[in-house]
């Protein structure tokens, strides 16, 4: 589909009794594609679909590992003849995951298996639910945005060397990359950075005492600025501002509190990067997350002051006065929210089936060529002969001899200055720092955030990059830049258009410089077009609240509930910022036009929830499964437990006769009550060994894991390699960490090329460790250098510490 969007032309094969899933959401995903079926296991549609293969670019497929080579449609043999092919795959587990390769893998399963299920965030572990259902396809999410950034990078090296590749991207990787930011493990992490939520965690555990907060307790845990507020209206409102130097202080100001608050002795830190021990007070506004005192205090007048107004007046209030929050809204309303359908976000599509429906629109696109984008045609049926006709159309691509000699990465000689925040934009650059890029990491000389904003992020989003701290605000420190996006080929920056110019960092202002230069933007409510909300200020958590994930996830307006993962959207985000990067790049090979690339985190909001996110006259009700008592879709796609635990069962109406193959649940298929029948055969049986027989009979079941016992399974000293070899799950241990921590965090290892190279990354540094560094390269003597430090324009450091105590 994204392929589609961006320009490709796409054939779609379905088998001869048409798509496996029934939905309408198959009128979004398969937009702008010829359709048709083909039997591969007969000697007609095999042949046919080989004769499609060879007249296209990319071949996709999404089959347990070996099943398509069975069939008669062997990647590596087809790249033999043709080495400019690109092919991909997508399976649930890894080709060389000896345990789960063979598994039935439904999105389902992948998220049993993987933790995400378990591991639903403080929240929940707090209210003591456990497993914890959720309907959103985060694993097929993640491996969209991973494949398709895979894809369109292959394609931009083949530009140069002529040569595609065979790339496997496993579900099961895909969401483990996607839940970076949770998985990882820092040995003696400091306890000014744990929430109030997990010091309660720690002492009901150490005490002894039971995980069963309710919905309203829950809320006296969370920070006054990271939660939610009930308004005039009975809307509720999502505020995120508790990092940023300024937000929370606007957002006081704005509410008219702040006097009062500083009148109450609320401290003001003006360096949080000093260790908490030589601070004045033990807190400040702008440093996440606040003591228990003055979190209850500045929630309790908070509340007060949202219950003078509706939520759409704070929407404005907080927008325009450029801090972030958002009211909670459900999916139907965000389809028919007038931002998102004025800037293209959600977009009018007239389906074959459905009539007119609204869709998702583009989740990255490029400035100046982003119109078609708004106007896709609904899904065809074509014949063999149409489809092979159009794809016999395309132009002829003009691509330099195949160089079989080793190659290194997709990305090998492209330089990226990063301005970015946060982990989308900061995920999006190290992300391509593994296909070869040389990333510098440009960051403020005084921070705007907070080091858990900063440095804790950055032990994930900051690997493999060298990092520069220099003053924008200062004459030297402004031609130091320059200096450096002479030297660049892309620059990345995360912020809406009415932050950038002020700042000289438009793509105007910075083509002026280097005419030649890339230049991709995110932000948070961006689409191909301006809305009224284009310019507003937010995170991951307001797109989950403005789009309706947080309404779902809760159960309701009464109830909403940020889905628990850190980084849900943001490291999607990331993905489509890479994406944009590399059909840019591609953009300008082909053509050697300078487009602006871009993505916002509503357009990923949209992605994450496709299998709900349309409407159409006549929709039947949004009931997909919400709230905590969730547990899945159906009598057969659900939680049991089982006499040791929990077991996902994920099977339909279809696959009953396999039932027949396990004794103790073949009388499902008579049962009046399937789901009191399997409830009281499950609950006898262990999970382990209910898996393997359910598996064995081809029923898709996974007992739900955890990322801590995952990551301790799937754990090795820290080698150099980025562990594409090591099955769906890698983690490497950092001893010697220059955090002085041991640090433990997931591998790049989810986009798995058989010819291009994926490379390691290595820890990140501490912020400003390569300035000096950096400035020689671009021509700055010592002495200089020296200067630039002396006056300020430069900087070396945040703090003493790494990780600030």
């Amino acid at each position: 589909m994204i392929l589609g969007d961006l320009g490709a032309t796409v054939v779609h094969i379905d088998p001869p009794n048409g798509p496996l899933w029934d939905s309408p959401a198959n009128a979004t995903l398969n937009r702008n594609k010829q359709c048709l079926r083909l039997d591969l296991k007969s000697s007609e549609g095999l042949s046919q679909a080989l004769e499609l293969i060879a007249n296209a670019d990319v071949a996709i497929e999404n089959f347990r590992p070996g099943v398509m080579a069975g069939l008669g449609v062997d990647f590596s043999e087809l790249r033999h003849s043709r080495p400019e092919l690109i092919t991909l795959s997508i399976p649930g587990f890894s080709s060389n995951d000896e345990l789960r390769r063979e598994w039935r893998a439904t999105e389902a399963i992948i998220a049993s298996a993987s933790g995400v299920f378990t591991d639903m965030g403080q929240n929940r572990v707090l209210m003591g639910i456990n497993p914890s259902f959720s309907p959103l396809p985060l694993a097929s999410a993640y491996g969209t945005m991973l494949a398709v950034s895979a894809v369109v990078l292959a394609l931009q090296a083949r530009e140069k060397n002529g040569l595609g590749d065979e790339i496997e991207v496993p579900l099961s990787s895909a969401v483990m990359e996607g839940l970076s930011y949770n998985s990882i493990k820092i040995d003696g992490y400091p306890l000014r950075y744990k929430t109030l939520r997990e010091k309660e965690i720690e002492r009901r555990r150490a005490e002894n005492l039971p995980l069963n907060l309710s919905y309203e307790e829950l809320q006296e845990y969370l920070d006054p600025f990271y939660r939610t507020y009930e308004c005039a209206d009975g809307r509720k409102f999502y505020a995120v501002c508790p990092s940023h130097r300024s937000h929370a202080r606007r957002c006081l100001q704005a509410m008219g509190l702040y006097e009062e608050m500083l009148a109450e002795g609320l401290p003001r830190v003006d360096n949080p990067y000093l260790p908490i021990d030589q601070w004045e007070g033990d807190s400040s506004l702008g440093v996440y997350p606040l003591p228990a005192a003055w979190a209850a205090r500045i929630s309790a007048r908070m509340k007060d002051v949202f219950l003078t107004k509706t939520a759409a007046e704070w929407e404005v209030i907080f927008g325009e006065g450029q801090f972030p929050g958002a009211p909670h809204r459900s999916t139907r309303e965000w389809l028919h929210d007038k931002h998102a359908n004025t800037a293209g976000l959600v977009i009018d599509v007239t389906d074959r089936d459905y009539g007119v429906m609204k869709q998702p629109g583009p989740v990255a696109w490029l400035e100046g060529c982003s119109e078609p984008m708004l106007n896709p045609v609904s899904r065809r049926d074509v014949t063999f002969d149409e489809a092979l006709a159009t794809l016999q159309e395309r132009p002829m691509t003009n691509l330099p001899e195949p160089r079989l000699e080793e190659q290194g990465g997709w990305l090998d000689g492209v330089k990226i200055l990063d301005l970015t925040n946060v982990i989308a934009g900061p995920h999006s650059t190290s992300f391509l720092a593994r296909f070869g890029a040389d990333v510098i990491k440009l960051d403020p000389s005084v921070p705007n955030y907070d080091p858990w904003n900063t440095v804790v992020f950055g032990l994930s989003s900051a690997r493999g990059k060298e990092s520069v701290l220099v003053d924008l605000h200062n004459q030297d420190g402004r031609e130091v830049f320059n200096r450096l996006v002479r030297e660049v080929d892309v620059i990345v920056m995360n912020a809406p258009d009415r932050q950038l110019a002020p700042l000289g960092l438009d793509e105007a202002s910075l083509q002026a410089v280097n005419p030649e230069v890339i230049f991709c933007q995110l932000d948070c409510f961006g689409g191909p077009r301006r809305g009224p909300r284009t310019d507003y200020l937010g995170y991951d958590d307001l797109i989950q609240a403005t789009t309706g994930i947080m309404l779902r996830f809760g159960g309701g307006m009464d109830t909403p509930e940020e889905h628990a993962h850190v980084g849900t959207i943001d490291v999607m985000c990331g993905f489509a910022a890479a994406l944009g990067v590399a059909t840019a790049l591609y953009r300008k090979h082909r053509s050697g036009e300078v487009l602006r690339a871009r993505t916002s985190l509503a357009a990923l909001g949209n992605l994450v929830q496709i299998p709900f996110c349309y409407d159409y006259e006549g929709r039947g009700p949004f009931d997909e499964p919400s709230g905590r008592e969730a547990m899945g879709y159906s009598d057969l796609s659900r939680f049991y437990r089982t006499s040791d635990g929990w077991i996902y069962l994920d099977a339909d109406e279809s696959e009953l006769d396999k039932f027949s193959a396990i004794a103790e649940l073949a009388g499902v298929t008579s049962a009046g009550d399937r789901q009191s029948f399997l409830n009281d055969a499950i609950c006898k049986m262990s999970s382990a060994s209910l898996q393997e027989r359910l598996q064995t009979a081809n029923i898709a079941a996974a007992s739900p894991d955890n990322i801590d016992s995952l990551r301790q399974r799937y754990s090795r000293d820290a080698d150099g390699q980025p562990g594409v070899d090591k099955g769906s799950y890698s983690f490497s241990v950092y001893s010697d960490h220059p955090s002085g921590h041991e640090i433990t965090q997931l591998d790049p290892y989810a986009i798995r090329p058989r010819v291009s190279r994926i490379r390691a990354l290595p820890p990140a540094e501490k912020f400003g460790a390569s300035t000096r560094k950096i400035l020689q390269r671009v021509g700055y003597s010592a002495e200089q250098i020296s200067s630039l430090l002396e006056v300020g324009a430069v900087s070396e450091s945040w703090s003493d510490e790494y990780l600030p105590s």
